[in-house]
């Protein structure tokens, strides 16, 4: 698919160079892995979960943003959070004002973030029930895949987000995990949550106000921040969350699921498409 461009340093950055900088700056935690041994069945076969804010504690691309870029990258959010441009927009208006090179910002990003501590636990307790667990994340994406790896969940975690790259020496986005028509978002959480659910229910988890998009199709919406708000002001029924352990706990418990408040893709609150497509 085309790329599309931004003003964006060409440079390559490897993940093994950001684990170096992250085994440079912290060690690594070692998981306790008996309490997968008595695993039991639970009531979703996928959990699609946020990055920024989420997986991480740290809104990541923020950061990013707030250390690195130039004047107006506030301007584009504040035009996102009023709905005025999606996100796919916001993103490549923002990158363009990015003022360093992406080993400078993994280089940052090592020293100060790394994952939440529940999620790797979290995730090895999904992966002994046979759990898929998913990153769908519509932010700047560079950074998602070497954390995880850094934190030694290479291979367990797929990932979806938008890519960046360099084509004909100029630098640019590709996304791979778009709708094949909408064109509001990157990477359409929605398209994410309903493929896992052609398998079977999916919880998805979540803090912000582009997880909307995602949670409307989940049966089971673990939701804190904007995402709160957003469902509490719709009616969407939702439970709050703290730490992935109190992800774990709901889900060994439920039963009964609420299902998801949508179900048609053209009520997606993002939802645009070429004018007769």
């Amino acid at each position: 698919m085309p790329a599309e461009t931004c003003a964006f340093p060409d440079v390559v950055v490897t993940a093994g160079q950001y684990t170096l900088y992250v085994l440079l700056s912290r060690s690594p935690e070692r998981l306790d892995e008996s309490s997968d041994a008595d695993a039991g069945s639970v009531s979703v076969t996928a959990v699609v979960v946020d990055f920024d804010g989420t997986a991480s504690d740290e809104d990541v691309s923020y950061r990013l943003f707030q250390r690195f870029g130039r004047p107006g990258w506030r301007e584009l959010d504040a035009e996102f959070e009023r709905e005025a441009i999606g996100s796919r927009e916001c993103l490549l208006g923002q990158a363009a004002l990015l003022d360093a090179q992406p080993d400078e910002m993994l280089a940052f990003v090592a020293e100060r973030f790394g994952l939440t501590s529940s999620f790797p636990r979290f995730v090895s307790w999904a992966t002994a029930r046979g759990v898929a667990v998913s990153i769908a994340s519509d932010g700047l994406g560079f950074h998602v895949g070497p954390m995880l790896d850094a934190a030694g969940l290479e291979g367990d975690v797929r990932v979806f987000t938008n890519e960046m790259s360099s084509a004909e020496g100029a630098p640019s986005f590709v996304f791979p995990h778009q709708h094949p028509r909408c064109r509001t978002c990157g990477t359409c959480k929605m398209g994410v949550v309903m493929r896992y659910r052609e398998s079977g229910p999916v919880a998805f988890v979540g803090d912000g106000f582009s997880d909307r998009l995602g949670a409307l199709y989940a049966d089971v919406v673990f939701a804190k921040g904007h995402l709160a708000a957003y469902c509490k002001e719709r009616g969407v029924p939702f439970r709050p969350w703290s730490t992935f352990d109190d992800v774990r706990r709901e889900l060994e418990a439920a039963r009964d699921l609420p299902g998801p408040a949508e179900t048609e893709p053209a009520r997606c609150p993002g939802w645009s498409a070429p004018v007769g497509a």
